[in-house]
């Protein structure tokens, strides 16, 4: 059994860097970024006014009030070229351009306009609702980095400096496969001893939140045969060519780029009799990098590679699902991408009620966040009864730290992943 730690450090390791593609900035959401995102001009590129109202010469407004000549218009998209001179004043509208010899803007609610006259109400500051050129940003500034995940934020900016396409890390595709006699499809109504298969739709969702392509594959019951062909199939192996370690033709797969793919499989990862995912990776030839982890919810978790694949062997408990996806899987397919942070973005909370950890592992319980009249993040049991406990999971906004052979006291401050 190996730390967390130590679990990450091996999959970012063994996670290889895939290759770059460019894509329309439109359908860039969610990818990571493989240049870095430079400004083509100076913003504003222009001194730029903040308000509608009065371009004036601050010097001239001192002694209030006092009538200025309007010899002209300043609008977005089409300034005034000419110059202003001492005693006259040009219409202005926000985000059009200040024009020459115009120092300040008075808003338009403290003036009178009068037959080709302004009447200034209150004095001026020099550079009074101004935006000035180059404030924002310098021509050649660094805006994003590469390997940032472009957000929904990010496109305006990018859009600006005429980013119209974008490069960024191809993403690798999914394959999910859930095992388990006991487990029937979600459009069934399970038998006695039976449930419905969970997991495969919720990896899905998760995948699809990173924008990834996932394909769910056929369950697969508890045959260590059919488990073995559908995994060799799954990597990759040609047709008509034996796996490494068995006798067993296994056909060519149906998903292509198979370098670029990620395995997910759920149940059938610990030490029981029908427990066959562990001994079908070590007959295809698999190197199983660990499958033991002092984690709670998810100890029985395995990480291999077969074929240029990884392969994520996951409890088959929906929440340990959900926690080592979180956990291990999500970094994975982040350090493929070369991403500048691949693990959950941290935090920290206080506890609104003691929380038990375990004694030989380390926790990350899911737990929801409120935040008190005092602008505390605060966190909220809820009241998690175990790893098959999925509808307390479906409120949840993190997992909390607990480390082992500890307990987080109320009203203690604990660290947090949010989901």
């Amino acid at each position: 059994m190996i730390l967390i730690s130590e679990a990450l450090k091996i999959i970012k390791r063994e996670s290889f860097a895939l290759p770059t593609e460019t894509v329309e900035l439109e359908n860039a959401v969610g990818r990571i970024l493989a240049e870095e995102v430079r400004a083509d001009m100076d913003l504003p590129p222009f001194d730029r006014s903040q308000m509608d109202g009065f371009a004036v010469k601050t010097n001239d407004t001192q002694n209030v009030p006092v009538k200025l000549k309007i010899i002209g218009e300043s609008v977005a998209g089409k300034g005034f070229d000419g110059e202003i001179k001492t005693g006259e004043a040009v219409r202005i509208m926000t985000g059009a351009r200040v024009p020459k010899g115009a120092d300040s803007v008075q808003k338009v609610e403290l003036t009178n306009e009068d037959n080709g006259f302004i009447e200034i109400l209150e004095p001026t500051k020099l550079q009074q609702n101004i935006n000035l050129h180059a404030s924002e940003i310098e021509k050649g500034a660094l805006i994003f980095e590469k390997g940032e995940i472009i957000t929904e934020q990010m496109i305006a900016a990018t859009a600006s400096f005429g980013y119209a396409k974008i490069q960024v890390f191809q993403k690798p595709k999914v394959a999910i496969l859930s095992t388990g006699s006991e487990i029937v499809n979600i459009d069934e109504t399970p038998d006695k001893d039976q449930i419905r298969n969970s997991n495969s739709i919720m990896l899905k969702a998760f995948a699809e939140k990173l924008k990834l392509d996932a394909e769910v594959l056929p369950l697969v019951h508890d045959d260590f045969e059919t488990l073995k062909t559908t995994i060799a199939e799954a990597v990759g192996f040609e047709s008509k060519v034996q796996s490494p370690k068995s006798k067993v033709d296994v056909p060519k797969s149906k998903i292509q780029n198979l370098k670029s793919k990620i395995l997910i499989l759920t149940g059938g990862v610990s030490v029981g009799d029908y427990d066959f995912t562990k001994p079908a990776l070590r007959e295809l030839g698999a190197k199983i990098f660990f499958e033991k982890v002092s984690l709670k919810p998810g100890k029985p978790t395995v990480f291999a590679k077969l074929n240029d694949v990884l392969i994520f062997g996951l409890p088959g408990n929906p929440v340990s699902v959900a926690v080592t996806f979180a956990l291990f899987t999500r970094t994975a397919i982040l350090q493929m991408q070369s991403a500048k942070t691949s693990e959950l973005k941290k935090g920290c909370a206080v506890c609104a009620d003691k929380l038990k950890g375990a004694k030989e592992r380390d926790c990350y319980l899911p737990v929801s966040l409120s935040t008190d009249e005092n602008g505390q993040l605060i966190i909220e049991s809820l009241r998690f009864s175990g790893s098959s406990n999925f509808i307390a999971f479906s409120r949840a906004d993190a997992l909390v730290f607990i480390p082992q052979g500890k307990n987080l006291e109320k009203g203690g401050v604990a660290e947090i992943l949010y989901l």
